[in-house]
């Protein structure tokens, strides 16, 4: 009986349609290999054939440990009697006229992707340092066309970083429900994001579109995902709160500035307090009357603002408070505050559905980082494509 596929694939050499007939060698290991793959016409399908020479094939593959791996198979030149062309038979990873495996050149990729420089890389498969280079182009290649064909994600996270001195900003476009980047445009203008957002497909498929208080990107938004939901930035909307109100205070209080100790406590919440900075704090506001005001009022906001997965009876009580404090904030003196009143009134309908919506674009923020990684890795990018195809691969 002949053997299945199961039998016929060996998890030693993890290579389909292969088998370890004989093994040789310490360093490299030789494996010599029995083909299991039945043979066809590469370019018509065909079954016809007839074999015409027979030749041994050397290829690289993946490394055991710290030793590289020879692999040595028969491969068969044949006729095609269907289409009348001859060629040499074809191999599951294995690519025509290649020294090396497919599996050896992910294993490149992902060693190189870990940190492990090209020099080095080179001097362990002893190879070139642009036989190293050319591996990991080939399998980020490999990685970005997957990534093409990959449709508009329906919770879209959008958000700047800073690319180049020259070319200044790029907008990150982030899938918040699987966690990974989605593309990189450059610019942050509507007139620089414009090509690329018109060439997109699929743009209805969106129905969350989270983002920081950014007018331009909100306008971005309701013209080119019409059907999504804009939700506020968690995140963004407490750090512009506390700005204003901090900016109060040390209005208020002129020595706060100097004082670094009182305005970090005024920072803080208050459940994030301990027994000692509490009692320092209750102190300092015995002294201040007017920031002690500010202080609780920004401590019944920010429970505003934390609030999430509510449901929509207590949806409506967030918004009869949030919506006092936009009149309290449009009654104060101070122009920090009327600003902060301003900006909370245009975007209250978003920073409504942050009760809702539990993502942030703290993921996206987190895809910064390691982009930031990416660049001093490679000191710095002057072709954008080359950055846009290297992030889409590192940060899927």
């Amino acid at each position: 009986m002949p053997p299945t596929d199961e039998r016929r694939f060996d998890a030693t050499l993890n290579l389909p349609g292969f088998t370890i007939a004989k093994t040789t060698g310490l360093d490299p290991v030789i494996h010599d290999l029995d083909c299991h793959q039945e043979p066809r016409c590469p370019h018509c399908g065909g079954c016809d054939l007839r074999k015409k020479d027979k030749a041994e094939r050397r290829v690289w593959h993946e490394s055991v440990g710290l030793r590289r791996v020879l692999l040595r198979f028969a491969v068969c030149k044949f006729h095609c009697r269907d289409c009348g062309r001859y060629f040499r038979q074809r191999f599951d990873g294995i690519l025509p006229y290649q020294r090396s495996t497919e599996a050896l050149k992910r294993q490149v990729y992902r060693q190189h992707t870990d940190g492990v420089s090209r020099k080095r890389l080179a001097q362990s498969f002893a190879t070139s340092d642009s036989t190293i280079g050319r591996y990991y182009d080939r399998m980020y290649d490999l990685e970005n066309r997957k990534l093409l064909t990959l449709r508009v994600p329906r919770i879209l996270g959008i958000d700047e970083h800073f690319f180049s001195r020259r070319n200044r900003f790029a907008t990150t476009f982030c899938d918040l429900r699987k966690r990974r980047i989605f593309d990189v445009a450059p610019g942050r203008s509507h007139a620089d994001l414009q090509p690329y957002l018109h060439g997109l497909q699929c743009k209805n498929s969106v129905h969350v579109v989270c983002m920081d208080l950014s007018e331009t990107y909100r306008s971005i938004a309701k013209t080119y995902f019409p059907r999504a939901l804009i939700v506020a930035d968690r995140f963004h909307v407490v750090r512009l709160a506390l700005h204003h109100l901090m900016a109060t205070c040390r209005q208020i209080d002129t020595d706060l500035v100097a004082r670094r100790g009182p305005l970090r406590l005024l920072q803080k919440h208050s459940y994030n307090l301990t027994e000692g900075q509490a009692a320092r704090l209750a102190t300092y506001l015995e002294n201040q009357p007017g920031i002690a005001a500010i202080y609780d009022f920004k401590e019944d906001l920010m429970q505003v603002l934390a609030a999430k997965r509510q449901t929509k009876d207590q949806c409506r009580i967030l918004v009869h408070r949030l919506l006092d404090a936009i009149r309290q904030l449009e009654a104060s003196p101070f122009e920090d505050c009327r600003k902060l009143a301003r900006t909370m009134e245009s975007w209250q309908v978003e920073i409504g559905r942050m009760w809702r919506f539990s993502r942030s674009n703290g993921i996206t923020e987190g895809f910064h980082r390691a982009m930031k990684l990416i660049q001093r890795r490679a000191f710095g990018f002057r072709n954008f494509e080359n950055y846009r195809r290297r992030v889409r691969a590192l940060c899927a």
